[in-house]
């Protein structure tokens, strides 16, 4: 339990970041003693959207910061043939395109199931700069701002120019399609983790 527990903890960490780069605009706010403050909310049109199986670990995340928020599912498993990521389902909100989306997905290592679910996301009108990817483990390359979070702060943010980048290989691939995605995570590391759901859902 305890490495769930420490999971969940990672999952809160970067679902709260993830929302800090969400819109928002200002408001006054009632507490329940009738004092009344300028505070803010989120502005209308944000989603989730998980990249099934492993994905659907950071759903309860969301939701403990979000409790309405809307949440879509991608299913990509590689055809046993190719090897090729391949899509078998998706389910969105019929107005995701107006949206800002979570994408969620713990594990980003060759980035192939990535680029294939922001594929279906883009074929559904949504553009790639209004996609922010919430990751655990990642292994970062190539022209792209990646945000690593640890504790409750921002702690480096990696550009294309960075030379420490220069020799990682997984998210090479999502920046060079979509360069204006942007991906927060916990860890960066040469190797991610394998597994992961399985291990989380205690189905290993």
């Amino acid at each position: 339990m305890s490495g769930i527990h420490s999971h969940s903890i990672q999952i809160r960490l970067v679902v709260e970041e993830g929302l800090n780069q969400l819109p928002y605009k200002e408001c006054m706010v009632t507490t329940p003693t009738g004092y009344k403050y300028e505070g803010v909310k989120f502005e209308k049109g944000n989603c989730g959207v998980s990249i099934m199986r492993s994905g659907e670990a950071m759903e309860q995340g969301l939701r403990d910061c979000c409790r309405s928020i809307r949440i879509g599912k991608i299913l990509i498993q590689s055809d046993e043939e190719t090897q090729r990521a391949k899509v078998y389902y998706a389910k969105f909100p019929p107005d995701i395109y107006r949206r800002k989306v979570l994408l969620m997905y713990p594990i980003l290592s060759t980035g192939n199931t990535v680029i294939e679910a922001v594929k279906v996301l883009i074929e559904h009108g949504v553009q790639p700069s209004v996609i922010i990817l919430l990751s655990l483990f990642s292994t970062p390359h190539g022209e792209f701002m990646l945000w690593m979070v640890m504790g409750c702060n921002v702690i480096k943010k990696f550009r294309h120019n960075d030379n420490s980048l220069l020799f990682f290989e997984g998210a090479k691939s999502i920046i060079q399609e979509f360069p204006e995605i942007t991906i927060l995570t916990t860890e960066v590391h040469p190797v991610a983790p394998t597994h992961f759901g399985q291990k989380y859902f205690g189905t290993d």
